[in-house]
């Protein structure tokens, strides 16, 4: 499924399956005059109509690789070594394909669900929620005593998020780190000591992500491989 939303500065941001891609393109093409532009860097592919019309892939878990089995080169773009093209679409699929095994990590709440996904199917998990406190409408000793326990439980949750991340996550040969829900949450989560090897991994986050569930792990799992795409009208 393609999804699409307006970008936080301007344009339009649209997710595509990496089946879709090529016809995507091919759609851009026709509804935009035809392609004048196709190149990467390795870190992001642009792809610019015949009117103008831009639309910036940035290569998830990048840069691939787009010359000849190297990393690129500060400042090289789609050429390889003997002034040989390499397809940049194709080097982007190549790319997707060839990841290894994924990290998840989600939190919102006091619930959190983490995984490993290869190929875009969670292989292994582990699911748990636990009881945060309601807010109260209470004032004075009553309101300070329920705000205490919320933050105890609230903090217990998270250690116990870091504790399934740390068994689940770092037996794993990661290829990248997905995680998912309350961005705050996710950063005490993952300043724990022992997911400190997680720091070094390729990342990305999808902070529209609901109350963590096993599904909702699952329809992660699928849009780690996603195609993430800014569309910028051409100057008028």
């Amino acid at each position: 499924m393609t999804r699409r939303r307006t970008a936080a500065g301007g344009g339009t941001a649209v997710e595509v399956p990496p089946e879709r891609l090529v016809g995507w393109i091919n759609r851009f093409g026709t509804r935009n005059g035809g392609l004048a532009e196709l190149s990467t860097d390795g870190s992001t592919v642009r792809i610019r109509g015949g009117d103008g019309t831009l639309a910036t892939i940035e290569v998830p878990f990048g840069p691939m690789d787009i010359a000849g089995g190297r990393s690129p080169a500060p400042g090289e773009s789609e050429s390889g070594p003997g002034g040989e093209r390499d397809q940049p679409v194709e080097a982007l699929l190549d790319h997707l394909a060839s990841l290894g095994p994924l990290g998840l990590i989600l939190v919102r709440g006091g619930a959190h669900s983490v995984g490993v996904a290869v190929h875009g199917a969670v292989v292994r998990s582990s699911t748990d929620r636990a009881y945060l406190q309601g807010r109260t409408a209470a004032g004075g000793w009553s309101q300070q005593r329920f705000a205490r326990r919320r933050g105890n439980q609230r903090a217990a949750s998270l250690a116990d998020a870091a504790e399934t991340a740390a068994r689940v996550l770092l037996p794993e040969q990661l290829a990248g780190l997905v995680s998912g829900g309350d961005r705050v949450a996710l950063a005490e989560v993952l300043a724990d000591p022992r997911l400190a090897p997680l720091a070094a991994l390729p990342t990305r986050t999808f902070a529209d992500v609901p109350e963590p569930r096993r599904a909702v792990l699952d329809d992660v799992a699928t849009r780690s491989l996603s195609v993430p795409i800014i569309i910028e009208p051409a100057d008028p």
